[in-house]
């Protein structure tokens, strides 16, 4: 913060009282979003709100004011109540003169004589007028020794913005324009960023973003009780009820939770009970690292490794299997918790590595494609968004895995039903990191499979962006509502678009016949790969490699009915009609690939599928007829 931003000689603006005793801003663009990212000239004008509207309701000094809503923490209601309850008690407590105080003569006492010496209450030497500096109580100090109470106090910590007189038996406070006048430009700045920090500190409504290096700080409009994510301008996604990285869909106690168990003090707890035995006479536990059965504890207690008993009892007879079942509970515990951490941290590295290549691709990245491609930066922000919608799809299933993992295993159900989900999430975002990071590459570097004249380069970089595109809208569709699936513990409400019927092996859908070739076919038309098949010219071929796959044919989850996959046709029938543009979609292909489907469906009895693409063919033919 710069010195000349005293918050006494800001600019007013608008004030707003919130319910909670602060001010609030006027609205503005930022505060539909819920939050508003402050900087510190932000800060400073809502502290000078604080102060400028302390001072006009008490009639007091700009100095009283900041002492006044310093004490009280910022709550202005507090401090209007109390002062007018109890002024004189106020006034001592925030070290103010008292009323009979103010009106003493001694008090008001002038020195105009400019050539009167004045005795330091410091360091006892006389000194003129002009070196010399008095607070509200006019003991006179000299200049340096002000200015080295001022600077050590300021060094000392934030208490420095309650200061009181130098001379021990005076309680009076030094007010912030004796203290920022006299205050070298270094100790200023501390002072500042006290005040900045005091205000933010103790506001429940404001917190600071706690990515490293970052001074900006978020402002809350509404205190929300669920997990809430803010991002800041400095590209940090923060939970605003933990300030723990955004952790959506799990809540902040899971998080918790989750931190604790990775600890590995947490988990040395569970391999000491897994892969160790406690020694029956004192308790200590053992560990075997050697192939005798006979264990001698340090307390020198003799016994058998396999059934505990006294070595001189069993000598090694001991053939009879008795299950310990807190062992083997235990070792089950450790192999499920290594399984979801392995995951969850794998996710983690994937991220931080598609991280770099975002700023990356951000930083230098996009220029070079641009000089390479001879196409405009702009045009190239699809690969941008491509690479943010991977890094946030990354955090979603890194946190997944800590949801999975605290999902009760009695509720066998639920549990297959969000492992299917999970999966089907994991499938989808590789395809778009793999198009994003692999066939880019290819894009950029495989010159003699590509034609590279004006047409040829035209129709490969259209396929290309096309492509990608529109993966990053379906796998950012697809993990948002599987966030909000989670989030809302999978309730049938939320999910009756996966209609289900459990039996044993797992689930199978409503519809009769047949389903799972369609509903793979559908599938791929939903994710927009069948879409680009058919600009490739590969549809025939890659069709008939789907209809006989080992995969669809056999699939061990299937969760979304033939039913919605028409409601995916149905949407598209419904822009097309209200003649909303589907970005490089040859409706000729679109209705040769319909009509294959409809052999197909008719085949094994998929009437929903025949329906929505008959209806889709009709609409196609109806929208060339307009053309």
């Amino acid at each position: 913060m710069d010195s000349d931003h005293d918050i006494y000689d800001m600019d007013s603006e608008e004030e707003v009282f919130s319910d909670d005793g602060t001010i609030d801003e006027p609205l503005d663009s930022q505060s539909k979003k819920n939050y508003r990212i402050l900087k510190d000239k932000d800060i400073c004008q809502l502290m000078k709100n604080y102060i400028s509207r302390t001072s006009m309701i008490l009639s007091v000094p700009r100095d009283v004011s900041l002492a006044l809503v310093l004490h009280y923490k910022w709550n202005i209601y507090r401090a209007n109540e109390e002062w007018f309850a109890n002024q004189s008690k106020v006034r001592k407590a925030i070290g103010m003169l008292s009323e009979k105080e103010t009106e003493n003569p001694l008090r008001k006492r002038t020195f105009s004589d400019s050539n009167s010496l004045l005795t330091c209450g410091i360091c006892f030497e006389e000194y003129s007028l002009e070196k010399v500096a008095f607070g509200d109580c006019k003991h006179p100090f000299c200049k340096v020794c002000w200015e080295y109470y001022i600077s050590t106090s300021i060094n000392i910590g934030p208490k420095c913005l309650v200061l009181r007189c130098p001379k021990p038996s005076c309680n009076i406070m030094v007010g912030q324009s004796v203290t920022v006048i006299l205050a070298s430009e270094k100790d200023r700045l501390k002072y500042y960023d006290y005040l900045i920090r005091s205000y933010v500190e103790e506001n429940r409504r404001i917190e600071w973003c706690p990515a490293p290096g970052c001074k900006n700080a978020v402002k809350i409009f509404d205190i929300l009780s669920e997990n809430y994510d803010v991002i800041c301008d400095c590209s940090n996604v923060f939970c605003w009820n933990c300030l723990d990285e955004n952790h959506r869909p799990i809540d902040c106690d899971t998080i918790a939770k989750w931190r604790i168990r990775n600890l590995e003090e947490a988990e040395n707890t569970n391999w000491i009970l897994a892969f160790t035995k406690k020694c029956p006479k004192c308790k200590n536990a053992i560990e075997k690292n050697m192939g005798c059965m006979h264990m001698t504890c340090r307390c020198l207690y003799q016994f058998c490794w396999l059934c505990l008993e006294e070595w001189v009892t069993c000598y090694g007879n001991c053939n009879r299997y008795v299950e310990n079942k807190e062992i083997k509970e235990a070792k089950k515990n450790v192999r499920r918790y290594t399984h979801y951490y392995e995951r969850w941290m794998s996710n983690e590295k994937s991220k931080q590595k598609a991280l770099q290549d975002l700023n990356k691709m951000r930083d230098e990245g996009v220029k070079k494609l641009s000089e390479l491609d001879y196409l405009y930066e702009d045009r190239l922000e699809f690969i941008v968004l491509a690479w943010k919608q991977i890094v946030e799809c990354r955090r979603v299933l890194k946190w997944s895995y800590a949801y999975g993992f605290y999902l009760p295993e009695k509720e066998k159900t639920k549990m297959q039903f969000f492992e299917f989900l999970q999966g089907e999430a994991e499938a989808g975002l590789e395809r778009l990191h793999y198009c994003a990071e692999k066939e880019l590459l290819d894009h950029l570097g495989s010159t003699e499979k590509l034609d590279y004249t004006e047409q040829g380069f035209c129709e490969n970089f259209k396929r290309f962006r096309s492509k990608l595109i529109w993966l990053t809208k379906v796998t950012g569709d697809y993990f948002d509502n599987l966030v909000i699936a989670l989030e809302n513990s999978l309730k049938d409400r939320y999910n009756q678009q996966f209609r289900m019927h459990e039996r044993p092996g797992g689930f199978v859908p409503v519809v009769k016949a047949q389903p799972a070739m369609a509903l793979r076919i559908l599938k791929e038309i939903q994710l927009g790969l069948l879409n680009q098949m058919l600009k490739k010219g590969l549809v025939n071929d890659q069709f008939e490699h789907l209809m006989i796959s080992k995969r669809a044919q056999n699939p061990q989850f299937v969760v979304q009915t033939l039913e919605d996959y028409c409601a995916e046709i149905e949407a598209i029938v419904s822009r097309m009609k209200n003649d909303i543009e589907i970005p490089d979609v040859d409706f000729s292909h679109l209705v040769a690939l319909c009509d294959q489907i409809i052999e197909k469906s008719t085949r094994i009895g998929a009437v929903h599928v025949k329906s929505a693409c008959l209806l889709l063919v009709r609409t196609c033919e109806q929208r060339n007829k307009k053309k």
